[in-house]
C-alpha cells in the first residue's frame, strides 16, 4: 500500500498578522503624547488634528475591527476634548464642529474599511485553503513510500501565487510494481491545470488496471484527447503533455516509456548516467506517431538514485543565456541523499540563474514550473 510521509502544502497561506492589544495601546499612547508635545510647542491644534485624525485609517490597514474601534474611540475623545477645552486659540466654533465631524466620519469609515478588509482576508484564506486541498488531491505531498521505492522531491510553480502549475507527478503502487509519472502540460493557466488533472486522474485509475506500460500510456493519451475535445467545445486551445512513465519492481532493471519528456538520470556511487530511451510523441498526439509507444529498460541497482525532472530545471538560464548544466551539477551533488538532492538541486539552479541576487540586467530566469523527483529503492527491499 502507498504510504504518505510528512504531509505539507506547497506554500504557506499568509494573512496580515494583527498587532497585540498591548502594542496597539502603547502605539496610540505614544503617538498621542508626541502630538500633545508638538501641539504645545507650536501652540496650535493643527498638529493634533493633522496627526491624530488619520490614526484610525492606519489601524484599519493593520489591526482587527475591535482594535480599530478602540483607536477610533480614543482619537474621537482626544480630538473632541482638545476642541472643547482650547477656547482661547481663536478658532471659530463652526471650525471646531467641522473638525469633530471630520474625525467621527473618518473614524467610522476606518472601522468599516477594516471590517471589509478582514472579510476579504477571510475569503482569500478560504479560497487558498480550498486550493491547497485541491493540490493535495492533484499532486500528492512528498515524500511518498511504497513497497518498492521512496520518492522525495520539490514542486515549484514559476508564479509564486499559484499553488498548482502545469507540471505533474504521481506515484501508484500497482500489482505490477510501483509506477511513476512525471509530466509537463503545454501552456499555462487554468486550462493547463485542467489537462494535468485529466492525466493524473487517468493515471491513478489505469495504473491499477493495465498490466503493461503500453496500455497505460494509451489510456493516458486517450485522456488528453478527451480533454482536448471538451476544450474545443468551450473555445480553449488543445494541449499536449510530455510525460515519462517508469515502472519499478524487485528486478534490477526498470521499464520506462518516454513521451517526449526530459530524460531521467541515474546516480550510482560517484557516476551519473543518462539512460538511452526512445523519444516518443507527447500524450495527446499518438495518432500522429508512425509507431506505437516503445518500452525501454535500463539499470536501477540498489543504492542508486533515479532523478526525474521537468524542463523547467533544464531550461533555466543564466544572464548570458547559458542553460543550467544539469549533468555537471549532478556530478557535484551525487553524494547527497535522495531526501536532500531535489531541494539542493533546485536551489543550485536558482543560484545559477542569479535569482535572489537582486533585480536588474544581470539576472537570469526560471521561465517554467519545476518538478524534481528523487527515487530510491524502498528500505524494505
Amino acid at each position: 500500500m502507498l504510504r504518505k510521509h510528512q504531509k505539507r502544502s506547497a506554500r504557506p497561506i499568509e494573512v496580515i498578522e494583527p498587532p497585540s492589544g498591548a502594542e496597539v495601546v502603547v502605539s496610540v499612547a505614544s503617538v498621542t503624547l508626541l502630538v500633545m508635545v508638538l501641539g504645545a510647542l507650536s501652540e496650535s491644534p493643527v498638529w493634533l488634528l493633522g496627526l491624530l485624525v488619520f490614526l484610525p485609517g492606519a489601524a484599519s490597514a493593520l489591526c482587527t475591527v475591535r482594535q480599530t474601534q478602540f483607536v477610533f474611540a480614543w482619537t474621537g475623545l482626544v480630538v473632541i476634548a482638545a476642541m472643547l477645552l482650547r477656547q482661547g486659540d481663536g478658532w471659530p466654533w463652526l471650525d471646531r464642529m467641522l473638525m469633530i465631524l471630520l474625525t467621527l466620519v473618518l473614524g467610522a469609515a476606518s472601522v468599516y474599511a477594516c471590517h471589509r478588509r478582514i472579510g476579504r482576508e477571510q475569503e482569500m484564506l478560504r479560497l487558498r485553503s480550498t486550493a491547497a486541498a485541491m493540490q493535495r488531491h492533484i499532486l500528492r505531498p512528498l515524500p511518498l513510500l511504497t513497497d518498492d521505492v521512496l520518492v522525495d522531491g520539490v514542486y515549484e510553480p514559476v508564479q509564486e501565487d499559484r499553488l498548482v502549475g502545469g507540471d505533474i507527478y504521481d506515484v501508484v503502487d500497482s500489482p505490477w510494481g510501483t509506477r511513476l509519472l512525471i509530466g509537463d502540460v503545454q501552456g499555462k493557466g487554468l486550462p493547463a491545470v485542467g489537462a494535468a488533472f485529466a492525466v493524473i486522474g487517468a493515471f491513478r485509475a489505469t495504473a491499477h488496471r493495465e498490466p503493461t506500460l503500453t496500455a497505460l500510456v494509451d489510456a493516458l493519451d486517450a485522456s488528453v484527447v478527451r480533454h482536448n475535445s471538451y476544450a474545443a467545445q468551450t473555445g480553449d486551445d488543445e494541449r499536449f503533455v510530455t510525460a515519462l512513465i517508469v515502472s519499478v519492481d524487485a528486478h534490477a532493471e526498470v521499464q520506462a516509456i518516454n513521451c517526449g519528456h526530459v530524460l531521467p538520470q541515474v546516480l550510482h556511487d560517484t557516476t551519473v548516467s543518462t539512460p538511452a530511451l526512445t523519444f516518443g510523441v507527447p500524450l495527446g498526439l499518438a495518432e500522429l506517431a508512425a509507431e506505437p509507444a516503445t518500452v525501454d529498460w535500463f539499470a536501477f541497482p540498489p543504492g542508486a538514485t533515479l532523478l526525474l525532472t521537468t524542463d523547467g530545471l533544464t531550461e533555466t538560464r543564466a544572464a548570458d543565456g547559458e542553460f543550467y548544466p544539469l549533468t555537471e551539477s549532478l556530478r557535484r551533488l551525487v553524494p547527497l541523499s535522495a531526501t536532500k538532492l531535489p531541494r539542493t538541486l533546485y536551489d543550485d539552479s536558482r543560484a545559477f540563474a542569479g535569482e535572489g541576487e537582486g533585480e536588474g540586467e544581470g539576472e537570469g530566469e526560471q521561465h517554467d514550473d519545476v518538478a524534481i523527483l528523487a527515487v530510491r529503492r524502498s528500505p524494505n527491499r
